[in-house]
């Protein structure tokens, strides 16, 4: 491959040197796209169940949704016991779950260069329409996927419900809060980042990662299939479709673009363990191929639709991002952190965001991203305060130019949907979180994880105070679960649940706290 053959964007947004270049280049596999097209594979006959990731739909619009599964029969091996050559699936979608009334169907090569999974974006299917969905291997048939599309961009709908979840760490708990999601029965899923940990595993936890810390293809393909052998995430998925995004661990923690957390790593090693993760995290995932990785590159940030109720903006703050100023650390607030060099977005993701934002028509304006937005004291009481360096007040230059596109574009009715932080929160924003008298702009809604840091607690000493401290908090919470959004033209609802426990089975989950915003009043209230 020739360093002149690569993409201008991947050359310019890197910044990579010539050995970067030819680094990178040396540990690419040939991704053949169109050959999953080509002529049938030969026959191959599989011993074993092929799908023993499930099935998953997701990123639908009005028109059409990705239908994903992949190939796996001993999925815990490299390669997933498959064959080093393309294996034929057949795939359905139906208005029925049993089948009787198919609108599409079709055949694909699994390739091996894409770990044998598989990506259908099925064309021209009815708006705001659930269908069923199936794939076949040989003898083989998955379990039954439910998915739907979205209304139409010109529709009114008069209600939208969607879940929103993050961090769910294999090692510290159960996925069992995904049990109640499916019963609350949302549209969609959002799941803001940490899908995966990269962790090595570390005996004597509710389960163990299976290696070191994950660094080559083959090691993030192994974690995703130890995730997604999990029964209650299978079981999310073929609920509904979800949009999905990542943060650091699904790479590395911490990590800033090209910068890792730990000083003295080779940068041409770093973009090839990158390259790694973002491959694995596109075969994992159900994606568009507008997603699939060049490399160290992957294009995630989208947004979608659902009629004129809402607007939504899936973003990337991770592959962008300028190096946490002051380490990752919590710091005093400083002119590091208020440098208009520093970014979360990158440039180009922020020209699209507020074009995107400038001619949405919306009546609410969503952003699905990943690090908390307000300004948040997180000293303890009668210390100095600190804030989060990896989170926006790190790059809060940037932060305060987003919320004034917010305010002087008059944006209708804007929330940002935030994970990350394994805690509950309700935050109302403004331009300057300093200034408690400033009008307020948009409402944050920040979700727990859904596993990670093990069961957490529904008790905070000192909590009075600190929210004294932090007067843009209305809500905060340390138990794990999830957001259960529900939206209508008049109101924005966020009923937070969490579960009694995850590191044991049997964990109940029920609703906790439950606020409510008006539209054209970004104010939080208690419902």
């Amino acid at each position: 491959m020739k360093i002149d053959n690569l993409p201008n964007a991947l050359r310019q947004e890197s910044g990579l040197s010539r050995r970067l270049f030819l680094a990178y280049a040396a540990s690419l596999s040939s991704i053949p796209l169109l050959s999953r097209y080509a002529s049938a594979a030969p026959a191959h006959v599989l011993t074993s169940d092929p799908f023993t990731f499930g099935v998953a739909s997701g990123d639908p619009d009005h028109e059409s949704v990705i239908l994903w599964t992949r190939l796996a029969p001993k999925p815990l091996e490299p390669g997933g016991g498959m064959p080093k050559t393309p294996v034929e699936v057949h795939w359905e979608i139906a208005e029925d779950n049993s089948f009787k009334k198919i609108v599409q169907s079709g055949k694909v090569n699994a390739t091996p260069e894409l770990g044998h999974s598989v990506h259908i974006e099925p064309r021209n299917l009815k708006p705001d329409h659930w269908y069923s969905y199936r794939f076949k291997s040989g003898d083989a048939i998955s379990p039954v996927g439910r998915t739907r599309t979205l209304p139409a961009p010109d529709a009114s709908p008069d209600k939208l419900r969607f879940a929103v979840t993050s961090c769910q760490n294999f090692e510290q708990g159960l996925f069992t809060a995904y049990q109640q999601m499916a019963a609350d029965r949302p549209d969609f899923v959002f799941h803001l980042g940490d899908y995966i940990y990269e962790y090595a595993g570390i005996n004597g936890k509710v389960r163990t990662h299976q290696g070191p810390e994950i660094e080559s293809l083959d090691q993030y393909r192994i974690r995703y299939a130890q995730y997604k052998g999990d029964k209650d995430l299978q079981a999310m998925h073929a609920a509904c479709p979800w949009f999905v995004t990542w943060d650091d661990h699904e790479f590395d923690n911490n990590c800033a673009n090209d910068i890792s957390e730990q000083e003295g790593i080779d940068t041409a090693k770093f973009l090839i363990r990158r390259a790694n993760a973002y491959q694995a995290y596109y075969e994992m995932m159900p994606l568009r191929t507008s997603s699939l990785p060049v490399g160290p590159n992957m294009t995630l940030y989208r947004k979608g639709s659902f009629g004129t109720l809402a607007e939504f903006f899936i973003l990337d703050t991770r592959q962008y991002r300028s190096d946490q100023p002051n380490g990752d650390r919590h710091s005093p607030f400083n002119t590091a952190a208020t440098n208009p060099r520093q970014t979360l977005l990158g440039k180009t993701q922020r020209k699209w965001l507020f074009d995107s934002l400038s001619r949405s028509k919306g009546t609410w304006n969503i952003l699905a991203q990943q690090v908390m937005m307000a300004l948040v004291d997180r000293s303890k009481a009668n210390s100095p305060a600190a804030y989060s360096m990896d989170q926006w007040p790190g790059y809060a230059h940037e932060r305060k130019v987003l919320l004034k596109h917010l305010r002087d574009h008059k944006i209708n009715n804007p929330v940002v949907l935030t994970g990350d932080i394994h805690s509950n929160w309700a935050n109302e924003l403004r331009v300057d979180d300093f200034k408690p008298d400033q009008a307020l702009v948009a409402s944050e809604f920040v979700t727990t994880s859904l596993s990670s840091s093990g069961n957490g607690s529904s008790q905070f000493e000192g909590l009075d105070e600190f929210l004294g401290r932090n007067p843009c908090t209305k809500f905060h919470n340390r138990q794990r679960g999830y957001i259960m959004c529900d939206v209508t033209p008049k109101t924005y609802s966020a009923d937070y649940k969490v579960i009694d426990k995850v590191t044991s089975a049997g964990g109940k989950t029920t609703s906790l706290a439950k606020f409510t915003v008006e539209s054209g009043r970004p104010n939080i209230h208690t419902a």
